[in-house]
């Protein structure tokens, strides 16, 4: 089977309109850390063929030989092999034997998770679910849309927060990422364009890419969003569906104003679309009161929600779900047989018990990451007080602006001190946004202390130049969340 191939301007492109630094060491290692490091956070994938050292050379405007010591350390370090005929091709290091070149163990503190663990009230969530499961053990157990409880739990929310829903308007998923994976199958075309913000969430990225779909992105201005921009990008793609998350947007954490909400739910009216909004964030208002739902601004079927239990009581209940019109519902639930045939019933019902009740586990869980936000951006003001960020009004993450193009570089330096970071490229289409870097406060305070004192040590030695990380091998990063 050939391997999936990526162009040296692709490739370049995804490095960040990278340059050789020769305050950074050899121009080789500098090329090395940069594709080690797309290949470790997923942005290049594994099995694709990198174009051939002659062209890589060309984009870069480096020596073939310089190209060519790169690939050589690659290949000793694990995350290249080369096969005849077919070039050098991505994988990750074996992590088996104890010999020097083995992968070394995954860093103390993972820095680029903005999730929670869950709080006492999922045990007795389960324990409640339990209890109720004999009612459902006589029937099948495939419940494609979702069982009728949780539906009407899930749509009795909307109806409370001032958008009428009735149960056939819900489908449950395991999770809002599959919610999007289904939409896309269902709705959209290899090929077709899908508007999103600028940056996004990096597995909406992967999700729209997966589709064989084009992330048309719309880049966000200095504060709020840009509704003109949205029609402009719309208009001039043909595109019919769009992505985008109002509500403490990841990575950035804004929130979108009702004026604005009011003119893009019109926008994607006028361009006869549709509109899928991420609100899995929407329950984490620290500042604000709750957002109004985008859908409540929605005046004739075209916005389509996802909604996620994972961010605000746990990502292990792998809970989510879509809303939308009778008739895609309907389509989702018919369509969805190919994948699956539902989500497990135990946790539907685990689902149901903490949505009966939802006011005082929210509270606590607002309260918990107030103080957390609270204390880590008190410590990276005083101890980076070149970078530049806004204190997000909720969510899970702020967005912070580097004093230089570095982020890639800083993730490479923070994992040889045991901290795994998301750099800002991963928001982004072709190595957009290495000068910002996104900062959960997911963690206790304790450790978000050690975090940003890590942090601050790995910056001070990328902005002098000093760090060439030249170890043999380095921890695997994970998928930001």
């Amino acid at each position: 089977m050939a391997s999936r191939k990526i162009g040296a301007s692709s490739l370049s492109r995804l490095m960040g309109g990278w340059h050789a630094d020769a305050m950074r060491g050899p121009a080789y290692r500098q090329i090395r850390q940069a594709l080690r490091l797309l290949i470790l956070d997923g942005r290049l994938p594994i099995g694709v063929r990198l174009p051939g050292e002659r062209n890589l050379a060309d984009a870069l405007d480096v020596s073939r030989t310089t190209v060519a010591a790169a690939y050589a350390e690659l290949r000793d370090l694990g995350f290249v092999f080369s096969r005849h005929g077919s070039g050098s091709i991505t994988r990750l290091p074996r992590e088996q034997g104890n010999g020097p070149d083995q992968l070394q163990a995954t860093a103390e503190i993972d820095f680029s998770i903005a999730a929670l663990p869950a709080p006492s009230h999922v045990h007795a969530a389960y324990a409640e679910a339990l209890a109720e499961l004999p009612r459902h053990l006589p029937g099948i157990g495939y419940e494609p849309a979702g069982i009728a409880d949780l539906r009407s739990a899930i749509a009795e929310r909307y109806a409370r927060s001032g958008v009428p829903t009735d149960p056939d308007q819900i489908l449950v998923t395991q999770g809002a990422q599959q919610g999007l994976v289904l939409l896309l199958s269902l709705l959209a075309r290899p090929g077709d364009p899908v508007v999103i913000d600028h940056p996004t969430y990096s597995k909406a990225i992967e999700a729209i890419r997966a589709a064989s779909c084009q992330p048309i992105p719309v880049n966000l201005p200095q504060s709020g969003w840009d509704a003109e921009q949205y029609r402009s990008a719309m208009a001039q793609t043909g595109s019919r569906l769009s992505y985008l998350l109002p509500d403490f947007h990841n990575p950035t954490g804004r929130l979108m104003g009702a004026e604005c909400r009011q003119k893009i739910a019109a926008v994607a009216a006028s361009q006869r679309g549709h509109l899928i909004v991420d609100e899995t964030m929407i329950d984490l208002w620290l500042d604000v009161p709750r957002p109004t739902s985008m859908a409540a601004f929605d005046r004739g079927d075209h916005v389509i929600t996802l909604g996620s239990m994972g961010k605000s009581f746990w990502g292990g209940l792998r809970m989510g779900w879509v809303r939308a019109s009778h008739d895609i519902i309907a389509a989702l639930a018919a369509s969805r047989a190919a994948n699956d045939m539902g989500s497990p019933i135990l946790e539907q019902l685990a689902a149901t018990a903490l949505l009966r009740r939802p006011d005082d586990i929210l509270d606590e869980r607002r309260q918990l990451i107030r103080e957390q936000r609270d204390h880590l951006l008190k410590l990276v003001g005083e101890q980076l007080p070149d970078w530049r960020f806004e204190r997000p009004p909720g969510g899970l993450c702020a967005w912070a602006e580097l004093p230089r193009p570095l982020s890639s570089a800083l993730a490479v330096a923070a994992h040889d001190l045991g901290i795994r970071i998301a750099p800002g490229g991963k928001y982004g289409i072709d190595g957009a946004f290495e000068r910002f870097v996104r900062l959960p406060y997911a963690l206790p305070k304790p450790v978000l202390s050690d975090v940003v004192e890590r942090l601050a040590q790995a910056w001070r030695e990328v902005a002098a130049g000093g760090h060439s990380s030249s170890a043999p091998a380095e921890p695997r990063l994970t998928e930001a969340i």
